[in-house]
């Protein structure tokens, strides 16, 4: 790893937080339309499975929001420790695509599919 000659932390720090940032803001994008265009599964259904998946979508909706708030969180933290903790930025630039994934995984399977 280098190392800047004058206070002896790693130079290239940023790359990690960039790529986080290339990576998560596409795919919360899509995570946030793919939910958002979810109710369209139901367009035909019965009004059993309407009533199953409208009672499902709400508590669903509402673990995507936060989940996906909690990516951009993590994302600014990886860029705002990245001076002081480049160790912590690293991990959390890691963790900021990983909370997206996670969240669209948990609104798929709340989700009660027709």
């Amino acid at each position: 790893m280098s190392h800047n000659v004058m206070d002896g932390r790693p130079r290239h720090t940023w790359i990690a937080p960039l790529i986080a940032t290339v990576v998560t803001l596409p795919l919360a994008f899509f995570a946030l339309v793919s939910s958002m265009l979810a109710p369209m599964a139901c367009d035909s259904c019965s009004d059993a499975d309407s009533d199953r998946f409208d009672s499902s979508f709400g508590p669903a909706w509402t673990v995507s929001c936060t989940g996906l708030v909690l990516a951009l969180a993590v994302l600014i933290a990886s860029w705002l420790c990245l001076r002081r903790r480049p160790a912590a930025a690293i991990v959390l630039a890691v963790a900021a695509p990983a909370t997206v994934a996670v969240a669209w995984t948990a609104f798929m399977s709340l989700v009660d599919w027709p």
